[in-house]
């Protein structure tokens, strides 16, 4: 399954956050969650990132675990072509 998630960091970031987060990152994708895409952005959010995981559980528990570092929102994602099939 895909999500999206938008986050907004709860403190100013330093290098070692970052570290953390990326460290985060790699601990998660052991855990089934690979980051397809992660962008910092200029706006109401920080940050969007892009992610598959094995299903809702798996996906709510890595978003969970980022709760010390950012406020999210996650967002199932469903590809044109799967959105599509759901009209014939």
């Amino acid at each position: 399954m895909m999500f999206v998630v938008l986050g907004k960091f709860k403190k100013k970031l330093t290098k070692e956050s970052v570290n953390e987060v990326n460290k985060y990152v790699e601990k998660i994708a052991k855990e089934g969650v690979k980051f397809k895409a992660m962008y910092w952005l200029l706006g109401r959010y920080d940050t969007i990132g892009i992610f598959e995981a094995p299903d809702e559980k798996t996906a709510m528990k890595a978003m969970l675990g980022l709760g010390d570092i950012a406020k999210t929102e996650t967002l199932v994602a469903v590809s044109r072509e799967e959105a599509a099939k759901l009209l014939e």
